[in-house]
């Protein structure tokens, strides 16, 4: 499959060891390998938590004949953002542009909105101070076409012209929420299949992520901006959701989401620096392991989806996002502003802490509040954090780390059981036991689980799309 050269002379790294071994090293507002934005100074992982705000169109087409609007609502938001942020006195923002698919399928769509809202934010800090960085998030388009050409075809030659665009036109950082896998992980996680999950997540997911975040890394180098990270929202937050709704259970998706750490920190061996994406809860191991500052979701971001790991996902954030919210009327104004004020009062009790030197306190009682109420919740402790985080850093190889995180987890919800810290629900029991079960006796070789799974999902992804 041909595919375009890159220039790019970066030299990807594994990370053998975690920046973080201790615990109680781990907290919010604090990364050992702090990021600044070079364009307003505003500096990430150093001592405070900033509210990182997501706003989004109200429901409508966006096209040719819409574009006026759609232009004329992010201006309004910008507008009404950058005031609300000077009342508050908010001395740093990140703001996230998350394109809609119009907006990088026609990459001068989203270029001309980056230019528009970084405007705005450069004029904020001119006018009274207001650090603030805009993250621009481009959408994976490549699973339009069954199975999804991941490395050529019209999708990504707009992907790639999309991030250059919106690079030029004034983002500081660039991430997006990649899908590679997803076509083989969609079908195994609906039949609860661990070997389909395990080879989407462990074997698929970290070639795209490779050869995706090269890219990614490349661009940002030549722009002089911030390659932030990507995001298992696809696999991790799809299970979360249907095991919210009783469609799987809890357990699984608390293991997808500690199988999901590995395919995402391979953004960070290949040059990504953070933050990482509000929606990657899996987020504190990518902070355990290569330092880097992290933006979470949780209870300030129900606008947007419910969970529930609402206030342990603030325990480790550098920046508290709202995920996102529409340009919506609410009684207090509009959406994205009540966002907003949330996510500064939750920082501001945050720095607060950070500033009495008691945030280990506040960290644990973030945690303690979630950890008896979900076995997602409990694989996001510090404790468990550093344990995955060691587990993947003792192996090289994406799929042995995979098995090692997905080993651990279990480990770690056994002894969270028996501990009496989270019961184990009876129903949830017997699931725990088979995805046990199955975990052991998958294949040491990725080659076997690949001619394991393919009678299964082989005709749902193209081989050649990840050098397979």
């Amino acid at each position: 499959m041909a595919t375009e050269p890159i220039a790019s002379t970066l030299k990807p790294r594994t990370f053998s060891h975690p920046a973080v071994t201790d615990p109680a090293a781990l907290s919010f507002g604090r990364a050992p390998r702090p990021v600044r934005c070079r364009a307003t100074g505003l500096v990430l992982g150093a001592g405070q938590v900033y509210p990182e705000l997501n706003f989004t169109l109200p429901p409508m087409l966006v096209d040719a004949q819409t574009w006026p609007r759609v232009r004329a609502v992010y201006t309004d938001i910008i507008d009404a953002v950058v005031r609300r942020a000077e009342d508050l006195a908010l001395p740093g923002l990140v703001v996230e542009f998350e394109h809609l698919p119009p907006m990088t399928a026609e990459p001068a769509r989203g270029a001309e909105l980056t230019r528009l809202l970084k405007d705005r934010l450069l004029r904020a800090q001119s006018d009274f101070g207001l650090k603030a960085a805009l993250r621009v998030t481009i959408v994976d388009l490549r699973d339009e076409l069954r199975p999804p050409p991941r490395r050529s075809g019209a999708a990504w030659s707009a992907m790639r012209q999309s991030l250059e665009q919106c690079a030029a036109a004034g983002a500081d950082i660039l991430s997006i929420e990649s899908t590679g896998g997803k076509e083989v992980h969609d079908a195994a996680l609906t039949r609860a299949d661990l070997a389909g999950i395990v080879f989407a997540l462990g074997v698929l997911a970290p070639r795209d992520m490779a050869w995706l975040w090269d890219r990614f890394v490349e661009v940002a180098a030549a722009h002089g901006i911030i390659a932030g990270g990507d995001s298992a929202c696809g696999f991790e937050n799809t299970a979360m959701q249907l095991a919210g709704q009783k469609m799987l259970p809890d357990v699984l998706a608390a293991l997808v989401r500690a199988l999901s750490s590995v395919r995402s920190l391979v953004a960070f061996e290949r040059g990504a620096v953070g933050p990482s994406k509000d929606c990657a809860y899996e987020g504190p191991v990518m902070k355990a392991i290569a330092g880097v500052p992290i933006a979470m979701e949780g209870r300030s971001a129900t606008c947007a989806h419910l969970s529930p790991i609402g206030n342990v996902a603030a325990a480790m954030a550098d920046l508290w996002s709202n995920e996102s919210v529409p340009d919506v009327r609410l009684l207090s104004g509009p959406a994205p502003i009540a966002s907003l004020e949330s996510l500064v009062y939750d920082c501001r009790l945050l720095n607060a802490a950070l500033a009495r030197g008691s945030e280990r306190e506040l960290r644990d009682l973030h945690v303690a509040s979630d950890l008896p109420h979900s076995a997602q919740a409990v694989l996001l402790s510090p404790a468990a954090t550093v344990a995955l985080a060691e587990a993947i850093t003792r192996v090289s190889d994406p799929y042995a780390r995979t098995l090692a995180a997905g080993r651990t987890a279990i480990t770690i919800l056994e002894q969270a059981d028996r501990d009496g810290v989270w019961r184990m629900p009876a129903r949830e029991r017997k699931w725990f036991d088979r995805l046990r079960a199955a975990l052991d006796g998958l294949p040491e070789a990725p080659d076997a689980l690949h001619a394991q799974i393919a009678p299964r999902y082989g005709a749902l992804f193209d081989p050649r799309a990840y050098d397979l």
